[in-house]
């Protein structure tokens, strides 16, 4: 493996509003893919429209900054022409799930092996504070002044509803957080969606305030890791039980219930039933989990493509130009 600092993946000075969570998530993406050795000229950052979308320019990477909502299309694109690239695709919760949503969910059913990034502020912040298909019933902002009169995408309900095998989730201040979660992305064959939850300090700030520090965090989340109980907790003295088809928090210690009687997460489950259930917890009775929810192999659209093209062309009676010339009767003009 190369060996990379972040620095390798840095470029230019960027230019998103002091304490915009887009700071922090860029850092951790260079961390990320520094640890991951896979080198620049080997790696492509692709976006759409958006403050989140202006990550392309600071990466020293093959970068496109493309248009709105098409990120995922150009990036499937890319990712057919070009096999051996490592593909990161930006979007934000408005670009990535409105204009773009149409691609979300084909790029997620044909499990084209691209990491997809959605950096989830619950707002549209470059067009200056209209609300997103992420932002909760009743949220007051410029496009709605008496409050939303919608229900929200969940993202990864949206996922798993188009047959997603990779979700997780961070909070962009939670480096290591990130971090993990990112090269478990690209570790995985296939399309991985990752949810960023991150603040817009401008137009919609504390949006995600439950989990923005460390200790919100401690209290109100939970960290999945595949193989091991789910426990949680300041003093990780709660845990989760199945109770008939949901889940329910219990305190260990209390009615005889000790880490034994808690359930263990496994991502690589095929159902997805358990793994749904534990990315659309929230608070306040459950807690925000975190970590990488779902993980499961299956084909890609990219090396299925790959695959048909060579197929197809070993039944053929040419292979190149000049054999489709002479393939079909000729003639000499003297």
């Amino acid at each position: 493996m190369n060996q990379y600092t972040a620095k390798d993946f840095k470029k230019g000075q960027p230019r998103w509003c002091p304490g915009c969570g887009d700071h922090f998530f860029l850092a951790s993406l260079h961390k990320a893919m520094a640890e991951l050795g896979i080198a620049p000229h080997e790696t492509a950052v692709i976006s759409g429209i958006g403050c989140s979308s202006r990550l392309p320019y600071y990466m020293n990477t093959y970068a496109m900054q493309t248009i709105h909502g098409r990120a995922a299309a150009i990036s499937t694109g890319f990712k057919v022409a070009n096999p051996n690239m490592s593909v990161w695709q930006i979007s934000g919760d408005g670009d990535g799930l409105a204009i773009g949503g149409n691609h979300f969910i084909h790029a997620v059913r044909r499990n084209i092996d691209i990491n997809m990034i959605l950096l989830n502020n619950r707002i549209y912040g470059l067009t200056k504070g209209q609300y997103s298909p992420t932002s909760p019933r009743g949220f007051v902002s410029k496009s709605s002044p008496y409050g939303t009169v919608e229900d929200p995408f969940r993202p990864a309900e949206l996922c798993f509803g188009a047959r997603g095998r990779f979700f997780a989730r961070a909070v962009a201040t939670d480096a290591a957080g990130t971090v993990e979660v990112l090269k478990a992305a690209a570790g995985h064959k296939g399309a991985s969606v990752c949810e960023i939850l991150q603040n817009c300090v401008i137009f919609n700030d504390g949006t995600h305030e439950s989990v923005y520090t460390s200790a919100g965090r401690a209290k109100n989340a939970i960290y999945l890791e595949h193989g091991k109980p789910m426990i949680f907790g300041e003093n990780k003295e709660y845990g989760l039980m199945q109770e008939g088809f949901g889940l329910k928090v219990v305190k260990l210690g209390e009615n005889g219930i000790t880490e034994k009687d808690i359930l263990v997460h496994d991502a690589h489950c095929q159902d997805n039933t358990l793994q749904m259930k534990l990315a659309l917890m929230e608070g306040p009775d459950f807690p925000i989990a975190l970590g990488v929810i779902r993980d499961v192999e299956a084909p890609t659209y990219n090396d299925a493509v790959h695959e048909q093209l060579d197929e197809v062309s070993g039944m053929k009676k040419y292979h190149n130009f000049q054999e489709l010339l002479m393939t079909n009767d000729i003639w000499e003009v003297k």
